[in-house]
């Protein structure tokens, strides 16, 4: 395979507008930045489910969909029945937890889902001054702090036997989308303030339906796009079926592809494609197969570019974290930290820790990471070894990202959202 030796200047973009939004707001899925990173000083290390609650507000039923904070509000979604036929975004008061208000989609049609990933497993998205909520099925919808509906938007019936997940991401003026998975896979753009239409791109797919390709087996992309500069242009990063895909966040003009996510179990992307010092990594899902790219590239990049592929890897739900020249990343199964080379994709330490859905966060020099017993790991991040510094459990399940704001840490389980803080 030819290299490209091209070092990319990479990026990336606080991709909310935080012209009303106060603090260190946590905006959207994965931060600022869509890439985990925090630039909080202090948050919290060690805490249960007594020590350093501030509060916590009950939600009427589990789901994987991660909190946001903006501008004094706490946002999460939660269906109210068990067959989504109510799919409903939360607000809370951030300083006390009281909830503000509840807004409802009505959706007749029960659609198929796994147990696994209830229904509202999506994050919001806010700017400070309105928030966008993706329920798949039962739409897009924009509305403002006070729980108003400004618009919303049919997209079409996403079908699929695991569900949906993908989570909108506001960029300037526009709201990026990764629809899917299901018959029909777009990603596209809306704007803020209308809901109108201003790009949509079709990626190719083969096969019977919705969930499997043309052999039978597994496919979709549950990945949120990423938003990032390249070499002085903006580039909305996507991890789909079995490529990642490059767009023009003007226009939606494909800028790059780089092929190698087809895996022998399926066409599968859960996790978010990670980017730093001009390389990107992304990873299949169940255990498909890992990536390395060498950014810069115009096309079809995939033989010019593509540094390294793995065809094999641990289950990969929740996102990493790229810091300092080394990728972290958790595995959903079996429940693994792992170290990565993101030059050659040699794993350089693994630590078992717990099965991980949610993302990894970062700030203060410590990662974080909740499992799925709602455990919440904290971590040094070294090439050289595991350094744990707590593991915090709050005793509730969960499958979400925590999200950190001014120092405290927002984590929501099946049961609850809770405030951490010291």
């Amino acid at each position: 395979m030819r290299h490209c030796c091209k070092a990319a200047t990479i990026v990336l973009l606080a991709i909310a507008c935080v012209n009303f939004a106060s603090g260190n707001d946590w905006p959207g899925f994965r931060g600022p930045a869509g890439n985990g990173i925090a630039t909080d000083e202090a948050p919290p290390v060690t805490w249960n489910a007594t020590t350093n609650v501030k509060w916590k507000a009950p939600l009427p039923r589990p789901a994987n969909g991660s909190p946001i904070v903006s501008n004094g509000r706490v946002f999460v979604t939660s269906a109210q029945d068990d067959e989504g036929h109510k799919r409903s975004l939360y607000c809370f008061d951030r300083a006390d937890g009281k909830q503000l208000w509840v807004h409802t989609v009505d959706f007749p049609k029960t659609m198929p889902t796994h147990k696994t990933n209830p229904y509202c497993g999506s994050t919001p998205a806010a700017n400070g001054e309105v928030v966008v909520v993706w329920h798949a099925s039962a739409g897009l919808v924009c509305l403002d702090f006070d729980g108003k509906e400004l618009w919303s938007r049919d997209l079409g019936e996403f079908e699929h036997i695991w569900g949906y997940g993908t989570s909108p991401v506001i960029y300037q003026d526009r709201v990026i989308l990764n629809s899917g998975p299901g018959e029909r896979i777009f990603v596209a753009a809306y704007d803020l303030q209308t809901g109108k239409t201003i790009w949509e791109v079709d990626e190719p797919q083969q096969g019977k339906n919705g969930s499997e390709r043309e052999d039978g087996k597994y496919k979709g992309s549950w990945c949120t796009p990423i938003v990032a500069n390249v070499d002085g242009k903006d580039q909305v990063i996507c991890t789909m079926p079995t490529r990642v895909v490059a767009f023009d966040p003007k226009d939606g003009g494909v800028i790059w592809t780089c092929d190698g996510i087809r895996g022998p179990k399926g066409d599968l992307s859960y996790s978010q494609p990670l980017l730093s010092d001009g390389i990107l990594v992304a990873i299949g899902g169940f255990n498909g197969p890992g990536l390395g790219v060498r950014l810069g590239g115009i096309g079809d990049i995939t033989e010019s570019n593509r540094l390294w592929r793995n065809e094999k890897n641990p289950q990969s739900i929740g996102s990493g974290v790229f810091l300092d020249g080394y990728v972290y990343r958790p595995n959903a199964g079996p429940g693994t930290m792992e170290c990565l080379d993101p030059k050659t994709g040699e794993v350089i330490w693994t630590e078992r820790l717990g099965n991980c859905w949610g993302s990894i966060v970062y700030a203060a020099g410590r990662c974080y990471v909740t499992d799925q017993n709602g455990k919440t790991h904290v971590f040094k991040p070294s090439p050289e070894k595991y350094e744990g510094l707590g593991a915090n459990e709050l005793g509730e399940p969960s499958n979400s990202t925590p999200a950190i704001s001014d120092d405290q840490i927002f984590i929501r389980t099946f049961n609850h959202v809770y405030c951490i803080g010291e």
